[in-house]
């Protein structure tokens, strides 16, 4: 039995799958090749494509830029005060609103930096907040 579950275990885990990881992996060294990113620690590849999963909020806050607003505007103040008061879960849904995913990748936190802009409507109560999120910009109405 012992032998039986060993190959089966190998064939379901190795064999079987051999040929698809193949043709994976060549592509994938096609777009990424080996020399280019060996030179990365396996800590430093991963948050690289992934994304960086735990934030420092306040220093997103200290981060972000405003466009017709001022840091001290009514606005901005419950704006940030409602986004601190948020479960975790509920601030990287924002994140991925605004940016198309839920992590911060790149260089990491401390240099992502957004954009709060005043879309300047007439009326703002009939408007929603909404995002660009290839400019990383947040449209919030007063």
């Amino acid at each position: 039995r012992k032998e039986y579950v060993d190959l089966y275990v190998n064939y379901m885990f190795n064999k079987s799958v051999q040929k698809p990881f193949e043709d994976f992996m060549q592509g994938f060294l096609r777009g990424c090749p080996a020399r280019n990113w060996k030179i990365f620690f396996p800590e430093e590849l991963r948050v690289l494509l992934q994304g960086h999963t735990t934030f420092d909020w306040h220093l997103l806050e200290k981060n972000v830029m405003y466009r017709g607003y001022e840091k001290l505007d009514r606005t901005i103040r419950n704006f940030w005060t409602v986004f601190h008061r948020l479960p975790e879960k509920k601030k990287k849904m924002f994140l991925a609103f605004l940016t198309g995913s839920d992590r911060i990748t790149g260089y990491g936190p401390e240099c992502f930096r957004f954009c709060i802009a005043d879309p300047r409507a007439e009326n703002p109560d009939e408007l929603s907040p909404c995002a660009s999120t290839c400019r990383l910009i947040l449209f919030l109405p007063r």
